[in-house]
């Protein structure tokens, strides 16, 4: 009997979330005969490692310190092969700019950005604003999941929402892209396939991810020819295979005018009744413990 160590909680941001995670993918495991044991990675995570001795650590943790590179290079230590991408993919995954860099470098559209630091004037901004974007932009961490604290600004609001992110050093301000939200999921070599999300708020936030009473509505199929279908899943293998990613990713894309823009790519999708991830799965004919399975399948260690 395969033995699985769960990692979730943190204290990230998307704790909740992260947690519920771990409790949907234990009860499906345990369903299916697996031994598994779920922690926290707190001081003693290590200890009860040791103890257990797993077979693979399941990586259920999200946003920073889960799925930044962080957690990855204190699991390398262990020598237990673990689940999702490894350190280096992990870093570049969840910083914004340097993936973006990546995105640019390699033919990826991906939405017009500047940066912004605290120590910059009122006047300095708008100006840097007007001459690289145009209003509305978007402000997010550079390193944070699951559309946390991201915000849509006119030149009216951006600074109200800009003291929102104080506690941030470094905030990228990119072109807003109208059009549909689409996004793809990738299983290691394997194409998933991709789901629209037609959200009743102003964009797909943390609040229509993750609350049932946002009535996010889910398309699948997807309702584009297939051309435009295959280029955005080639656009999201892509884009997995140059971050270096392993086991499963989402990428989170903008349709519009016939053009798809990567806003970034989710190296640790959630697990939970409300994920895209798992809906894509099922409707291609894969189970929640089959996917589950690809997943550990794909577990590795030095990567």
């Amino acid at each position: 009997m395969k033995k699985i160590l769960i990692i979730s909680g943190g204290i990230s941001k998307e704790r909740a979330i992260s947690l519920d995670t771990g409790k949907q993918v234990a009860k499906e495991l345990k369903k299916n005969g697996y031994k598994v044991n779920i922690c926290e990675p707190n001081s003693k995570f290590l200890d009860k490692i040791k103890v257990f001795k797993p077979n693979i650590i399941f990586n259920a943790l999200h946003g920073q310190f889960g799925e930044d590179g962080y957690i990855q290079s204190i699991l390398e230590t262990t020598k237990v092969p673990y689940t999702h991408s490894g350190v280096i993919a992990s870093a570049i995954a969840m910083d914004k700019e340097l993936s973006k860099k990546i995105f640019i470098k390699n033919n990826i559209l991906t939405p017009k950005y500047i940066l912004y630091f605290f120590n910059k004037s009122k006047i300095d901004l708008i100006s840097s604003i007007e001459k690289r974007l145009k209003f509305p932009v978007v402000i997010k961490p550079i390193n944070e999941g699951s559309s946390v604290n991201v915000f849509i600004c006119s030149k009216k609001n951006i600074f109200n929402n800009l003291k929102k992110l104080k506690n941030y050093r470094k905030i990228l301000i990119e072109q807003f892209i109208p059009g549909r939200e689409i996004q793809a999921a990738i299983i290691g070599s394997k194409k998933l396939g991709a789901i629209e999300l037609k959200p009743q708020r102003q964009f797909y936030d943390y609040e229509a991810k993750y609350n049932s009473k946002a009535k996010t509505k889910h398309i699948i199929p997807v309702e584009i020819p297939k051309i435009k279908y295959d280029k955005i899943m080639s656009l999201a293998f892509k884009a997995h295979n140059l971050i270096g990613c392993r086991g499963v990713t989402r990428s989170d894309f903008k349709y519009y005018k016939g053009k798809f823009y990567l806003l970034e790519i989710n190296t640790q999708p959630g697990m939970t009744s409300l994920s895209l991830v798992p809906e894509i799965a099922n409707f291609h004919g894969i189970s929640f413990i089959k996917l589950l399975e690809l997943i550990i399948k794909d577990a590795s260690k030095n990567k």
